[in-house]
């Protein structure tokens, strides 16, 4: 659902209440809220989709390791992948067609964020990746 920029999480009342002091002022409005309430509902879509996001994640590892690319242990649907000189990688994939987030702006300049995408998504970005390595 992030087309809606809708996400959930799960925290103790305390700490929900806290985030909530300080949320952006516009909240997700109520069609996306709908959206998300009915897919939610889905359960078989929610399990396809989390089916989809651990195949995908052991796609990733599993070839990031093979090719010696460290990468931050993720439970999520991305990876943040160490790349050296991300802004330089970052532009270099683009011409590949395949399309990454640099994260210096977190702090982490030698990296990209990798959204887990289905197989054949997930398979371009690692031959891209593996070509803007090689030089």
């Amino acid at each position: 659902m992030a087309g809606l920029r809708v996400g959930f999480g799960l925290a103790d009342a305390s700490v929900a209440e806290m985030l909530n002091r300080v949320r952006q002022p516009f909240n997700v409005n109520s069609i996306a809220q709908a959206a998300a309430i009915a897919a939610l509902e889905d359960t078989g879509y929610v399990e396809e989709s989390a089916r989809l996001n651990r195949s995908g994640l052991e796609q990733l590892t599993g070839s990031l390791d093979a090719m010696g690319v460290a990468f931050v242990p993720s439970h999520g649907n991305f990876l943040l992948v160490h790349v050296g000189d991300a802004s330089a990688v970052y532009e270099k994939l683009l011409r590949h067609g395949v399309i990454v987030r640099p994260v210096a702006n977190y702090g982490l300049p030698e990296h990209v964020r990798v959204t887990v995408g289905l197989a054949q998504e997930n398979q371009r970005f690692l031959d891209a990746l593996r070509a803007v390595l090689a030089g």
